[in-house]
């Protein structure tokens, strides 16, 4: 049986990024201390846990006074940087530079909202560490929809400002963005900026015709990932026999019955080398 992987999957540049620097701290520093997962895949983490980095949350900052603590690529709201320099921590920002721009663009809409009585919606999923980061650009004062029907309470009369998580699905986005758009008041200004990340957004296309290629396809991902979810659906719509695995122990053989070749592919949070750990078990098989 014929099993690839895909070129086009695994870690994007921000979290490239972080890893990076994460590594690099430790090799200076000997402990590190990630607010949150670094990433949201699980075997990762714990390699990167077997170096030093121990993941930890807000709660746990007054007891890190003098240690070193990783800002992840999903980036942070300003409280949490106020928050370590009056408790002496030294920070390591691996916010993702997409990222960043985007907490920047927030803050402008904001700005500009605020002078006209409008709002800031942003497309993205609550509670993702990424929208918590942006919405606390400006105190939490942001409207976050994550599908139609929570389009239903915005006030059409006023100005809106629609932009996205990075990770969302443009197809999502421009759906919704057409929905306010038939919705607002004549005369009402409506600004739609698409800020999904292209060097996520654009695997999707790729990942269509990858997921054709094969019989069977096998995507790797932790079961945290909000772009994995997204993405493996971009598989399963273009090939039914896709499985979701987070490592290669969950492989069942009676998926690949009948099947003459196996696409292994995953999302922006998946390593390299775990996709290549599967394409390893499902060989020796």
């Amino acid at each position: 049986m014929r099993v690839v992987i895909d070129d086009n999957s695994g870690f994007c540049f921000g979290v490239v990024r972080a890893i990076s620097e994460a590594e690099a701290s430790l090799a200076k520093y000997g402990e590190v201390y990630s607010l949150g997962d670094i990433v949201h895949n699980r075997v990762e983490v714990q390699r990167l846990e077997s170096l030093g980095l121990h993941a930890i949350t807000h709660e746990d900052m007054p007891s890190l006074a003098g240690s070193t603590m990783l800002i992840r690529a999903h980036g942070e709201p300003p409280r949490t940087y106020r928050k370590a320099e009056e408790l002496g921590i030294r920070i390591i920002d691996a916010t993702c530079p997409v990222v960043a721009r985007l907490q920047r663009l927030v803050r402008e809409a904001y700005v500009a909202m605020s002078g006209v009585g409008g709002s800031v919606v942003l497309l993205g999923k609550r509670g993702h560490a990424e929208v918590i980061g942006l919405t606390g650009q400006v105190e939490d004062d942001v409207r976050v929809v994550e599908c139609a029907a929570d389009l239903e309470g915005l006030d059409y009369t006023r100005p809106i400002y629609f932009l996205s998580q990075t990770t969302q699905s443009i197809e999502l986005f421009n759906a919704l963005a057409d929905i306010i758009r038939s919705r607002m008041s004549e005369g009402v200004e409506l600004t739609v900026n698409d800020t999904i990340c292209r060097r996520v957004a654009g695997r999707e296309a790729l990942l269509t015709e990858f997921s054709k290629s094969v019989d069977v396809v096998l995507f790797v991902c932790g079961k945290k990932s909000s772009n994995g979810r997204v993405l493996s659906d971009v598989c399963r719509r273009a090939n039914a026999r896709c499985y979701n695995i987070e490592e290669a122990s969950e492989i069942e053989a009676s998926w690949f019955e009948g099947a003459e070749s196996v696409g292994i592919c995953g999302a922006t949070s998946t390593p390299r080398w775990l996709m290549e750990r599967v394409a390893e078990a499902i060989s020796n098989e």
